[in-house]
């Protein structure tokens, strides 16, 4: 069975054989609705989310399992990786837990922790973090003195042996961990205005004194407040409930007040959190609440895809079908109940009383020849003027046909795109939209699967998400919808 099987399976409430045979399917070439559809006695009747849900599990697993295989390999070189090491490692269950257990032992720049081992400081941080009693502050340091090290008084060996014990709290995991479920569940989330921008009304202007729960903060602010401090109208920061780590932090570490170093290992803890764990703590949580916004916001992405794609056809019937535009015209095709293009024209009905007359009377004449059964207005600029001009056109006429507004996003992406040159090599580029338009009335789905999913707008913020996560998630639901309802391989 599956290596990865029984892990899956608990974590998923489902039978490791259930796992196993799908994930067997998937190495095999089978995707996910080929599976679902056709295989449902070999998963057991795992449906399309579920057998998805298996698919992202194994993937997260197997990097997790790469990255721990990396990271021994990484230690093991350093004559570093104890049997007591290894069984940690092998017995993490998330990224942040393997990455904590590492960081003692990931190569670094030099920095004052360097130089204060160079300089033979480490055995008086060693003394400072076991809380050894006897003697005094001055006579423990003296021994370390050394004005060919730099180390011209007792303070500054102890300063530099602070640096060590400081390092050893920020890359300790079990302090690792505490100050990072503090900060997550207590940390906030603000923004204000950057000084460059300030009294500038902008569309953040509702972001320029935010504050809100780091752990509460929906998917969509946070989307809109990294677009923000990317265009450089808001700086984003976290806040962390500093007051409290550092005493949690403390209480861990320091045992006793006693001695004659106590107050320097306070001050080392201190340290520890300000300049390193709390910074190193900060880029990894925004990173997280990035992940965590992208995911979410790809899951609504998928949904309104979803939707759009699975709009009732309104089947094979001919269609006159508008692009709409204020300066170069409305462009029209008139399309038969297959889709094909059996007349074209471009109107300009915004120029003048004489050329709108001109415009009308074109389009009443296209309406009577081809009698279609309705026509369809993209809803782009200048849709509600088309749309008025249409109405106006078919009353002239004694026509009754329904006009119905449709989306029109990608169509300018189709019409530039290698599929459109082949499907309507004869004709112009701003008529291949107008043929997109019509098309998505008859048939939704067979006409926007030929468009990139991120340029269909199914979301404000797709080009900000992580874009390897949006392609594979819009992807799945293409293939989703095609399985459920089919295409029509005469058309599509």
């Amino acid at each position: 069975m599956h290596t990865l099987a029984f892990a899956i399976a608990k974590a998923l409430d489902i039978r490791p054989e259930q796992v196993a045979t799908t994930l067997a399917l998937q190495e095999g070439g089978a995707t996910v609705p080929f599976i679902a559809r056709y295989r449902k006695e070999a998963t057991g009747g795992l449906d399309e989310v579920q057998i998805q849900a298996v698919l992202d599990e194994a993937q997260e697993r197997q990097a997790l399992a790469d990255r721990r295989e990396a990271v021994l390999r990484s230690i093991d070189a350093q004559n570093l990786l104890t049997p007591e090491l290894r069984a940690r490692l092998e017995a993490v269950a998330t990224r942040a837990e393997l990455e904590d257990l590492y960081l003692p032992y990931r190569p670094k720049r030099r920095t004052r922790v360097t130089l204060a081992r160079e300089r033979g400081l480490a055995p008086l941080a060693d003394r400072i973090w076991r809380q050894e009693p006897g003697g005094t502050r001055e006579s423990l340091a003296a021994p370390f003195v050394d004005p060919t090290q730099e180390v011209p008084d007792g303070e500054s060996a102890l300063a530099g042996a602070r640096d060590i014990c400081a390092e050893r709290v920020a890359e300790d995991a079990a302090l690792r961990g505490f100050a990072r479920e503090l900060a997550s569940s207590q940390g906030e989330l603000s923004s204000r205005v950057a000084p460059a921008k300030k009294g500038e009304r902008t569309k953040f202007e509702g972001y320029y004194d935010h504050r809100e729960p780091l752990s509460k903060a929906p998917s969509h602010r946070v989307l809109a407040l990294l677009r923000g401090e990317a265009e450089e109208v808001l700086k984003v920061a976290l806040a962390f409930p500093d007051e409290a780590i550092v005493a949690g932090l403390t209480a861990r570490v320091v045992r006793r007040r006693d001695v004659p170093l106590a107050g320097d290992l306070v001050a080392a803890v201190q340290d520890g959190w300000q300049r390193l764990m709390g910074p190193s703590l900060e880029s990894e949580l925004r990173r997280e609440l990035k992940e965590r916004s992208d995911r979410a916001a790809v899951e609504i992405f998928g949904e309104n895809l979803r939707h759009l794609l699975l709009a009732a056809p309104a089947g094979a019937r001919a269609i006159a079908a508008l692009d709409p535009g204020l300066r170069t015209g409305v462009k029209l095709a008139a399309l038969d109940g297959t889709g094909k293009v059996v007349g074209t024209a471009t109107l300009y009905s915004e120029r003048s009383a004489d050329e709108r007359a001109r415009a009308q009377r074109q389009l009443g004449e296209l309406v009577q020849r081809f009698r279609p059964e309705l026509v369809a207005v993209g809803n782009g600029t200048g849709a509600r003027e088309a749309e008025g001009f249409c109405r106006e056109a078919l009353e002239a006429i004694g026509a009754s046909t329904l006009v119905v507004s449709v989306s029109e996003q990608g169509a300018s992406v189709y019409s530039a795109s290698e599929t459109a040159r082949g499907e309507l090599p004869d004709l112009d580029v701003s008529l291949r939209g107008a043929v997109s338009i019509g098309r998505r009335l008859q048939d939704p789905l067979a006409e926007l699967v030929k468009i990139d999913p991120k340029s269909i707008g199914v979301g404000q913020y797709q080009h900000d998400v992580d874009q390897g996560l949006l392609k594979k998630k819009l992807g799945e639901v293409v293939d989703s919808c095609v399985n459920a309802v089919g295409v029509d391989v005469n058309t599509a």
